[in-house]
């Protein structure tokens, strides 16, 4: 068994996603394949995700000066509070599923902070003396993401989850990119089809 974690940044439901539509046709294999692991799904426009601000800021400067907890304002406490939740829910999980649109070359923001609550100094990569090194080392992720162009993944949002995931220890990656939709209409049911094909045949191992 085990604890499936599952990142949707897209505000659409499926009939109007490309992306939402590969993710659905991955769970739904996924969950043939491997019917004992256990999802999570976490829908990031309907979540408060807390971005980095002053509060946060602040607040991690006092605790690491050596503040109580308690000592933080209300808003501090509930900012952090929430943060190491996302943190948690996240080391907790042996699998992560990430889905998103490619809007304007880059990541959705919503997208973004959520990555900053996996991307924590001490508990998701370490500094030293050769440099930061990650600590995830015991969990895959499969990236999702839709294009109307055809980037075959270089394009910065890819590079960038990648990367990102990288950084902190996650070499057992994989992704399915469905591009070109947009720019050739005509061959949009074949790109999906291709991508769908993808899903299930990555759902089976994943």
């Amino acid at each position: 068994m085990a604890n499936v974690l599952v990142v949707n940044a897209h505000p659409l439901a499926a009939e109007d996603s490309q992306t939402v539509t590969i993710l659905d046709t991955f769970i739904e294999a996924h969950q043939a394949s491997h019917p004992e692991d256990v999802f999570t799904m976490l829908d990031l426009y309907y979540t408060d995700i807390p971005e980095i601000d002053g509060d946060l800021l602040l607040a991690w400067k006092s605790l690491q000066k050596g503040a109580d907890f308690t000592d933080l304002s209300n808003v501090q406490q509930e900012k952090v509070r929430v943060f190491n939740e996302f943190t948690d829910q996240f080391l907790a999980s042996e699998k992560i599923v990430i889905a998103n649109a490619l809007w304007n070359l880059n990541v959705p923001t919503k997208l973004k902070a959520w990555f900053d609550t996996i991307n924590v100094a001490g508990k998701t990569f370490k500094y030293t003396a050769e440099g930061p090194t990650g600590l995830i080392t015991d969990k895959k992720a499969l990236h999702i993401q839709s294009s109307g162009g055809t980037y075959n993944g270089q394009d910065f949002s890819a590079q960038y989850v990648k990367g990102i995931l990288n950084f902190i220890g996650i070499s057992d990656f994989d992704s399915i990119y469905i591009e070109g939709a947009d720019y050739d209409p005509a061959r949009a049911p074949e790109i999906m089809a291709a991508a769908k094909e993808k899903a299930k045949s990555l759902a089976a191992q994943f």
